[in-house]
């Protein structure tokens, strides 16, 4: 019987690097679960925070939302501090090969996949656009969902780079997250949460 349920924020700060430019960022990592075990969104920059994070609990598996650098930079170290498996959306493989061409995933996510951990259920929903591989992560029992870059608190993740493309981002909000129940807190990769209701807008294409 798994105890109550919680969830903890682990911000962290380094360095976005795409198309041969850099950017400083603050990343929000997400651990849900409970006492016992839990799930990692996300592992950016350092290793060591997100460890302090998960405070000895069993780390079921580091779900990877994109494969972005700045989300799984500190993926493989941390793998190998909690004893967990990473996993990341086959479609992005190729930006995972770019921080880590010699150390595969130890599997991928699929649109439904479920990953489950203290007592919380995340459903895997494929929402392309800012990254061929993008995800968001649906807990409806908890009525949220962890939208990596895909919606932000004002919009859409950013487009305009290497493998990302505003019609296929907006696609994805309007038939994969505007779908959910409007009272749906959105916890984001950057920055603060929103929710459905207030990101509803007519987005154009």
């Amino acid at each position: 019987m798994t105890g109550t349920t919680r969830l903890d924020r682990v911000i962290t700060h380094g360095t976005f690097s795409i198309d041969g430019e850099d950017f400083e960022v603050d990343n929000n990592i997400w651990i849900v679960g409970d006492d016992d075990e839990c799930l990692v969104i996300d592992a950016a920059h350092e290793a060591a925070p997100i460890v302090e994070g998960v405070a000895g609990r069993q780390v079921v598996a580091i779900v990877c939302t994109h494969g972005h650098n700045d989300h799984i930079n500190a993926a493989v170290e941390l793998a190998d501090a909690v004893g967990a498996p990473i996993v990341i959306h086959a479609d992005d493989r190729m930006l995972w090969n770019v921080v880590y061409p010699d150390r595969p995933p130890d599997g991928e996510i699929a649109d439904g996949d479920r990953f489950a951990a203290g007592g919380v259920e995340l459903v895997a929903l494929h929402t392309p656009g800012h990254s061929p591989g993008g995800v968001s992560l649906h807990d409806a029992a908890h009525t949220r969902v962890f939208s990596g870059d895909t919606l932000f608190k004002g919009g859409p993740g950013a487009t305009g780079r290497s493998f990302s493309d505003r019609p296929t981002i907006v696609r994805s909000i309007r038939a994969r997250l505007f779908t959910l129940p409007p009272d749906t807190v959105v916890h984001t990769g950057h920055g603060d949460d929103t929710r459905i209701a207030d990101e509803l807008v007519d987005l154009d294409d």
